[in-house]
């Protein structure tokens, strides 16, 4: 049974004849991808773009039926959206759901993340409890990028703001080895998302709030040239960044330069 695919029909409220019409196929054929077929390609795009969803994260297993990647770096781009703003909720709690081994998040505030899924930090616990990694990184409220990134937006101190309001949602989050949110404060070039070998890669413009900007969904293959980039960009940072207590969520950074 395709799960995502019932997942997205049901979180969309279309049904699977509604499906049917749009890609001008019989609603059995609909029932057959819904019980695991692949549809052919013309299909696939035609359904994954009336659903508003990624090919990759509707049938995720096409890559490996379709071999070993045998290109360059381009091959572990799997999609690309308009804006942030446009990847549909279910392509989030579907990947925080499955992650088995590591989550890392790297913002500034993150503010759609919680507030699109209230149960964010109760989900993300029990992810930790069954052994996954998770690493949450926000930025310094009181730090000089937060400040910079306001002024560049024209948001002012509101940033600092919303970011004092996003740490809220993660109070329930312990410290602990598998589960530790940090606050940084460096120039941030991309918001990322990393789960497991997935990695949803979010690009920052001049002036523009992130959920405006592009991004890139990326997929760890061999050789994982522009996955790994980004990943060391996330250590990098994550080296430099403080623990977060919820009791000194407004002070300034220490020991960064």
């Amino acid at each position: 049974m395709n799960e995502r695919l019932h997942s997205v029909l049901a979180q969309r409220g279309i049904r699977p004849e509604t499906l049917a019409e749009a890609c001008e196929v019989d609603p059995k054929t609909v029932g057959r991808w819904l019980g695991g077929r692949v549809p052919h390609p013309r299909h696939r795009f035609r359904a994954a773009e009336f659903l508003r969803a990624e090919e990759a994260f509707l049938w995720p297993d096409l890559r490996s039926q379709a071999g070993r990647p045998t290109g360059g770096p381009g091959t572990e781009l799997v999609g690309i959206h308009q804006n942030r703003a446009s990847v549909p909720r279910e392509t989030w709690l579907t990947l925080l759901r499955e992650a088995r081994r590591q989550i890392d998040v790297l913002v500034f505030s993150g503010t759609f993340f919680a507030q699109s899924n209230p149960r964010v930090a109760e989900m993300l616990a029990e992810r930790a409890a069954d052994g996954v990694l998770v690493r949450l990184c926000f930025g310094d409220p009181g730090g000089r990028a937060a400040a910079v990134r306001g002024r560049e937006e024209g948001i002012g101190d509101a940033l600092a703001a919303k970011i004092r309001a996003s740490l809220t949602y993660y109070r329930p989050l312990g410290p602990g080895n598998s589960c530790e949110v940090r606050l940084h404060d460096t120039t941030l070039y991309s918001s990322l998302f990393r789960y497991d070998d997935d990695l949803l890669v979010n690009p920052h413009v001049f002036g523009q709030p992130a959920s405006a900007n592009p991004l890139f969904h990326l997929r760890r293959v061999e050789p994982a040239d522009w996955f790994d980039h980004y990943v060391q960009s996330f250590e990098a940072v994550w080296a430099r960044s403080r623990p977060w207590r919820p009791d000194q969520e407004g002070s300034p950074a220490h020991g960064q330069d």
